[in-house]
């Protein structure tokens, strides 16, 4: 399935050379901007990629023929074959996968540095991402979100306030595995409350916030308990976690005219029973199966937006 607005377009990747391009990109933004460790073989290349790329979907948003943004998808089979999901180096997410057998984890968000003043981009990723959502009946999307460098104190109103009001539910909450922690990084940098609740600033806090988390809250998503400290990757990291149903639930009064519309949905192996009847069609042609969900999304865009139905070719590595 395609996404086309005007000249920009986004999909899973097709064939191993959009492949590669995704992992370009991610060099561009992680490496050379953000200032990752990479191997030899990865500055040989100019990839960004890891051991969790073999099996992953990449989600990429394509303008005139360049890959401007991406995202990696790891659903429960991938992970299987890859022996766990990249969250589990960094994250305890026992409670779900336990929960669901309809997960998938997005990891690796990236958007080319001159396109990030076009929001186009980034809500095409999400529109690309719910339409993956409901096709394959996910019923939590989850990964982490970053922020650069290595004092979450520098983050400590964001941090601070995520924890106070966004936590997860503590049945499906992931916990940081300090242990996992490069060595010499002290693991009580792992704790969120690092301000006293009376000390948190929301204006400030959300200053602090990158605007993929912002994004995130916005969709409805919740967050795991903890900081993990990535050395290598020059990043410290929080879990997101959203349930298909509550994604939903941030827009619902917006589009069923109540709040708990969609209340009954849960985490199971049919989690969107309302959606169950788009998911049984056909999605072509137009924005009419998914219309209203992309018209937020695209907002002022969704007018020039058109679904494709593809066949997919090889997309193995």
């Amino acid at each position: 399935m395609a996404i086309k607005v005007r000249d920009f377009e986004v999909r899973l990747t097709r064939n191993k050379e959009e492949r590669r391009l995704v992992r370009q990109l991610r060099y561009d933004v992680f490496v050379t901007e953000e200032g990752a460790s990479a191997t030899p073989e990865q500055q040989e290349l100019h990839e960004e990629y890891d051991a969790f790329d073999k099996y992953a979907d990449y989600m990429a948003v394509f303008h005139n023929g360049k890959i401007v943004g991406a995202y990696r998808i790891i659903d429960k089979k991938a992970a299987e074959k890859m022996g766990g999901f990249y969250t589990e180096t960094e994250f305890n997410i026992s409670k779900i996968k336990k929960a669901s057998d309809n997960i998938a984890e997005m990891s690796r968000a990236c958007v080319a540095q001159e396109y990030r003043e076009n929001a186009l981009v980034m809500r095409l990723l999400w529109a690309g991402l719910s339409e993956y959502i409901l096709r394959r009946r996910i019923a939590v999307l989850f990964g982490v979100a970053s922020w650069t460098g290595q004092k979450p104190v520098e983050s400590a109103q964001a941090i601070s306030y995520i924890y106070y009001n966004y936590l997860s539910p503590v049945r499906l909450r992931a916990r940081v595995v300090p242990e996992k922690f490069a060595e010499g990084v002290d693991t009580r940098m792992a704790r969120m409350n690092i301000l006293p609740r009376a000390f948190v600033d929301e204006d400030i806090a959300k200053k602090q916030m990158t605007p993929l988390i912002k994004g995130y809250l916005r969709l409805g998503a919740t967050f795991g308990q903890g900081v993990f400290i990535d050395k290598p990757f020059n990043t410290y990291d929080i879990f997101v976690m959203m349930q298909s149903k509550n994604m939903d639930a941030a827009y619902q009064k917006h589009f069923y005219g109540r709040e708990n519309a969609l209340e009954h949905l849960d985490v199971k192996p049919r989690p969107m029973l309302t959606f169950g009847k788009l998911m049984l069609k056909p999605i072509t042609g137009s924005l009419n199966m998914l219309g209203a969900f992309f018209e937020f999304l695209l907002r002022e865009d969704a007018a020039d937006a058109e679904l494709i139905e593809e066949t997919p070719e090889s997309d193995e590595e």
